[in-house]
């Protein structure tokens, strides 16, 4: 992989208390970079491992600077008071990583309300209340950008039809991908999404489906995936719907054998929704 860097860059990232988001703050940390740990976890959960302040441990000691942040993305006070806490303690901001996200895999007659108005709360509202706090900030940025956890941009019934709700609240900041990109190409903000090819093997996987946790692959593969878009130029790479395995291949990855199971083959590795 081409020997790009974020060290000095600023990532303020949502939901990096653990999982995906925190993989991908640690890979920034790895170059020296400033991470923004901007999640809802401020003291052990029950279930699931990891706060804001054991992430920000965790980012300082693998060589970058971490500010852990309490924030609900469906708060628009707590997220500007986020954002200038940011500023106000690394002088600005250069890359938003939109990870947190709500899912609940029912039918339409199984879905609460409640459960439909969070996810779309957290997932499409809470991702484009987050862009636009950052916005004014990343414009100051020599290469600045916004990257979605969110699929590629499809209207295949067959994502729909068993969980619309939840379909519909990830499509939601697909469709950011699609419309920010254009409207903030010519400000030099690049704007694309990313998704997993293959499940990820994360706490929550390990909390429902442990017996599955063989079948995924580490969040590791989307960290570095994550790291080879947001080193590229932002004028020159954005509106994309990126899968991480297509990303590490473009970069000259060919074996993926790290981020699976010893005793499981590529071949029986679980595809992720959407793809």
């Amino acid at each position: 992989m081409a020997a790009r860097t974020l060290a000095g860059k600023t990532l303020f990232i949502t939901g990096a208390s653990r999982g995906i988001g925190k993989a991908i703050g640690l890979r920034a940390a790895a170059d020296g970079a400033n991470v923004v740990i901007a999640a809802k976890t401020t003291s052990p959960h029950p279930k699931l491992p990891g706060t804001i302040h054991s992430a920000a441990e965790e980012i300082d000691a693998a060589g970058g600077r971490a500010l852990a942040v309490a924030v609900d993305v469906r708060d628009e006070a707590q997220v500007e008071h986020a954002v200038a806490s940011a500023v106000s303690t690394f002088g600005g901001l250069d890359i938003l990583v939109n990870n947190a996200s709500a899912i609940s895999l029912t039918s339409t007659l199984e879905t609460p309300i409640k459960r439909f108005d969070l996810m779309h709360d957290v997932n499409t509202r809470g991702t484009f209340l987050c862009v636009q706090k950052c916005l004014p900030h990343l414009m100051r940025s020599s290469n600045a950008h916004v990257l979605m956890l969110a699929p590629p941009l499809t209207l295949e019934p067959r994502w729909f039809a068993p969980h619309v709700a939840y379909s519909l609240a990830k499509i939601g900041m697909s469709l950011c991908v699609l419309g920010m990109a254009e409207e903030f190409a010519t400000d030099g903000v690049a704007v694309n999404a990313l998704w997993p090819k293959t499940a990820i093997d994360t706490a929550a996987i390990g909390l429902v489906a442990p017996a599955m946790q063989r079948y995924c692959r580490s969040a590791d593969i989307v960290a570095d995936a994550a790291h080879a878009i947001l080193t590229r130029n932002s004028r020159e790479c954005t509106g994309r719907f990126f899968l991480d395995e297509a990303v590490l291949r473009e970069e000259g990855v060919t074996d993926f054998s790290r981020y699976r199971h010893p005793e499981v083959q590529e071949e029986e590795l679980m595809p992720d929704f959407f793809v």
